[in-house]
C-alpha cells in the first residue's frame, strides 16, 4: 500500500475517533477494563502507549478480545517498536516526535502512521516524506490553539491530532479548529481512577467525551 493510501486510512481513523484516549497500562487486565469502559462510554478508538512492560501483551489481547476497537500504538520510538506494534496487531502508529531515521522507517511501515512534531519545520519535513496527518505534541506547551491557528494558513493541507495538556474543558475548542482531525487526551483515564478501579468513572467521562465530539461535529 502506498503512503498516500496509508495516510488516507490514518485520516479516517483519526476522524472517526474524534477524541483519542491516551492510555498507559500496568497489566493486561487493567487495559481490558479501561478499554471496556471506554467502549461503554462510546469511544471506539484509543492510543496505547508503549511505556510499560505490559503494553504489547495488552495490545495483542485487546485486538483479539475486542475486535471492534481501533488501537494506535503510541510512544513509538524506533524500528523495533514499529515491528512489535505491527506484529501484535496495532491499527496505526503514533510517535511523540520524529527524527529523520524514524520518519523514514514510518514511511516504509505496512500500517498507517501519525508522526509527532512540534514546529513548522518538523511538519514540513514530515510532509516531504509523504505524511499529512500528524500529531502536534506537546500541544499546549508549544502554543495550543494559537499554534494550530498559526499553522492553518501556511500549511493548509496539514491535518493534526493535538495531544498534551488538553482537557474536558477545552476539548471542544480544539475540535472546532479546521485543521484538527482528532485530539488526544488522558483526562478520562486519570491514574487515581485506575488505581481505585473506578471503571464507571472512566465510562462516564468517555460518554462526556463522546458528547463533546458530537457537539463539535454538529457545529462544523
Amino acid at each position: 500500500m502506498t503512503i498516500e493510501a496509508l495516510q488516507n486510512r490514518a485520516e479516517q481513523f483519526l476522524r472517526d475517533a474524534g477524541i483519542l484516549p491516551v492510555i498507559t497500562v500496568d497489566s493486561v487486565d487493567q487495559g481490558r477494563r479501561i478499554a471496556e469502559a471506554l467502549l461503554e462510554g462510546g469511544l471506539t478508538s484509543l492510543e496505547l502507549t508503549l511505556r510499560t512492560p505490559a503494553a504489547l501483551e495488552t495490545l495483542a489481547a485487546l485486538k483479539k478480545e475486542l475486535p471492534g476497537i481501533v488501537i494506535g500504538a503510541g510512544t513509538v520510538l524506533d524500528e523495533t517498536h514499529i515491528r512489535q506494534s505491527i506484529d501484535t496487531g496495532a491499527d496505526f502508529l503514533v510517535t511523540p516526535g520524529t527524527p529523520p531515521a524514524l520518519a523514514e522507517a514510518l514511511a516504509r511501515a505496512a500500517i498507517p502512521a501519525v508522526p509527532g512534531g512540534a514546529t513548522p519545520t518538523e511538519f514540513l519535513q514530515l510532509m516531504a516524506h509523504g505524511f499529512r496527518c500528524c500529531k502536534l505534541f506537546p500541544a499546549n506547551a508549544v502554543g495550543g490553539l494559537a499554534m494550530l491557528k498559526g499553522l492553518a494558513g501556511p500549511i493548509a493541507s496539514l491535518k493534526l491530532c493535538p495531544t498534551g495538556g488538553i482537557s474536558e474543558a477545552n476539548a471542544g475548542e480544539f475540535l472546532a479548529q479546521p485543521n484538527v482531525l482528532c485530539i488526544g487526551g488522558s483526562w478520562m483515564v486519570p491514574k487515581e481512577w485506575l488505581a481505585a478501579r473506578e471503571w464507571s468513572k472512566v465510562r462516564d467521562s468517555a460518554a462526556k467525551a463522546a458528547s463533546i465530539i458530537a457537539g463539535a461535529r454538529a457545529s462544523r
